[in-house]
């Protein structure tokens, strides 16, 4: 089984009460990683969770570091929390790219998969800003430029397409609906296994000696709402991927999202 490290999902909000004459603010912090992370340990997968906070300062630096786990997620954290830790932002120190490094570590047969999220792929008014990332080249979807949101607040859902594959193998056809997902185009030497409104919601792919996953929605509120998480096939796709990211490197020779693929 997969050791698993789950970076982002938490959120801090500030109110701002006014009752008249008087007001007062309060803070709360919320997490929307437990649904996601009980499916992956349900499977027999072992989890470490870095919510973004703690992933600012915490998250591997380096391909070693990187090195200790078999898979890594991406979900609801933007660029600029992994290149600026408080070393760079407030110290002005150098410190290693940690996208640069996460890149390299796939490429040598590591295994990444990024959830999409108002921080994620470029997200609310671009400020994921994935697409002009180091990054970017181990996904397996080409991103827009600008805000890549759409909102479907009515409901949208979920069809299997083409081949069963690892990842989705015993799943139905139709899955309960998402408020909302990412808009993404798949590279050419990637497969599309889910699509919502025509458009990819799980891809797979290589890049390199590994292998990558792109999901353009949400594992919490509010674009996966408790009628998906709560889903019985919720568990069963989310242990079956990352078996699937971690079973081992690429075969050399293999078809991977190389310098020659990367226009997609």
């Amino acid at each position: 089984m997969a050791h698993v490290l789950i970076a982002g999902e938490s959120w801090t909000t500030t109110s701002i009460h006014t009752k008249g004459f008087d007001s007062f603010t309060t803070v709360a912090y919320q997490e929307g990683v437990h649904d996601f992370k009980a499916a992956l340990e349900s499977a027999g997968h072992t989890t470490t969770f870095m919510p973004n906070h703690q992933a600012a300062q915490s998250f591997p630096h380096t391909v070693e570091e990187l090195g200790q786990f078999d898979v890594v997620v991406l979900s609801d954290i933007g660029a600029n929390t992994l290149l600026l830790p408080n070393d760079v932002f407030l110290s002005g120190q150098a410190r290693p790219n940690r996208l640069r490094s996460l890149r390299d570590w796939v490429k040598g047969g590591g295994a990444l998969m990024m959830v999409g999220g108002y921080l994620s792929f470029q997200g609310i008014e671009a400020k994921a800003n994935y697409k002009n990332s180091l990054l970017a080249e181990a996904l397996p979807v080409l991103m827009e430029d600008g805000d890549d949101r759409e909102e479907c607040p009515e409901g949208v859902v979920p069809q299997l397409i083409g081949a069963e594959h690892p990842c989705t193998a015993g799943l139905p056809a139709a899955w309960p609906a998402l408020l909302g997902f990412q808009r993404l185009r798949a590279r050419s030497a990637s497969e599309v296994l889910v699509q919502v409104n025509g458009q990819p919601l799980l891809t797979v792919g290589t890049y390199g000696l590994g292998r990558c996953a792109a999901f353009a929605s949400d594992i919490g509120p509010h674009w996966a709402p408790t009628t998906f998480t709560q889903w019985d096939g919720f568990g069963q796709l989310w242990g079956q991927t990352a078996t699937w990211l971690a079973n081992g490197s690429v075969v050399p020779g293999a078809e991977t999202l190389t310098a020659e693929t990367l226009a997609g």
